[in-house]
């Protein structure tokens, strides 16, 4: 079933990529009468956001199995981020997890959220992203490009990782660093002295082993399930971002939806951000056992202040060079100040 499966999707994006879709529903269709919802992403079948989907079809087909079958599709076997937000775009798919570096083309605002060191912690993080209210006019930002964000899951803090240890900023020169494809994530990189290499996360680990880049920045997560802990044996709590992934939808299928099944799909969407919570502080932990005991990975915490002074230019060139980010910007410093406060009681 797993193999049919695989085989199914194969097929599925070779009739994207020829922009035959109606010629796969039969592949893809499971029993007649049901409308198949596709929902591509990058991660594994045992990543956070994977099974926080399995929550989110769960969920949907238990209320209105009789109308919708929803099927995932993992590990790019539908394109990287970029090349399935475009088929997001035109309801060749219906829905795409993807980090908000791929939707500052789409929207001006998602900028804000690759700028280094925008949030002082997690608390902070997480209550500007479950602000659903707050965040509700940031989604509908890309309504003119033909999809909207339901939700937000946790991708955790990134740092960096090479094959040499980086201890200080002066460890970065020179050094070939993979960011995601995001100006400021390039401005950061090479702020912080290295050389920005932006390319596609399925193409990460090959180059770091062939030695087209020397490293990268993600989450621990990256190390296990990606297996990039068998190539950079150094990870550095440099923590420069906190970066959500974003589930993005189609907005002629949602529009298209009952207000009733709208409220089942929106449902669907926060209990699977709930679910991926969970699992990501689970798996953040058990991440870090593997990579330290199985895989040979060093962690190595570092002085934050020295990385933060380093890209504070970074922050104001944005603010100046972007105006559609400061009014999110300034509702974040304001819990970030919250939370400050409250650390220095």
């Amino acid at each position: 079933m797993k193999n049919l499966k695989r085989i199914c999707a194969i097929l599925l994006a070779a009739g994207l990529a020829l922009g035959s879709v109606s010629s796969m529903s039969g592949c893809a269709s499971v029993s007649n009468g049901k409308r198949i919802v596709r929902i591509s992403h990058a991660q594994s079948e045992t990543h956070p956001e994977h099974l926080g989907l399995l929550k989110f079809k769960e969920y949907i087909e238990e209320r209105l199995g009789d109308k919708y079958e929803i099927q995932i599709y993992p590990n790019e076997l539908l394109g990287g981020a970029q090349k399935a937000i475009e088929l997001t775009q035109t309801g060749a798919i219906d829905f795409v997890v993807a980090g908000t570096a791929n939707l500052e083309n789409f929207a001006d605002v998602y900028e804000v959220f690759s700028m280094p060191y925008l949030f002082t912690s997690e608390e902070a993080y997480h209550e500007v992203m479950n602000d659903t209210d707050y965040m509700e006019a940031v989604y509908e930002s890309t309504n003119e490009a033909g999809f909207r964000v339901l939700t937000w899951y946790n991708a955790g803090t990134r740092s960096f990782y090479a094959k040499k240890p980086i201890h200080t900023p002066d460890d970065l020169k020179g050094l070939k660093m993979r960011v995601q494809q995001s100006p400021a994530s390039v401005n950061m990189a090479n702020a912080f002295g290295a050389a920005a290499s932006p390319m596609s996360f399925g193409e990460v680990y090959t180059a770091i082993q062939q030695g087209v880049i020397d490293g990268a920045e993600n989450n621990e997560l990256a190390l296990t399930n990606n297996k990039h802990g068998e190539v950079a044996k150094y990870y550095s709590y440099n923590m420069h971002q906190m970066v959500p992934d974003m589930l993005i939808g189609n907005l002629k299928f949602l529009e298209g939806l009952s207000d009733e099944e709208y409220a089942i799909f929106r449902d669907a969407a926060l209990l699977s951000t709930e679910e991926e919570m969970i699992y990501w502080d689970e798996q953040v932990e058990e991440a870090k056992k593997i990579a330290s005991e199985q895989m040979g990975v060093e962690f190595i915490d570092v002085d934050v202040q020295t990385f933060r002074d380093k890209v504070a230019g970074v922050q104001q060139d944005m603010l100046d060079e972007n105006e559609h980010i400061q009014e999110l910007y300034d509702h974040i410093q304001q819990v970030n100040e919250k939370y400050t406060q409250e650390e220095g009681e």
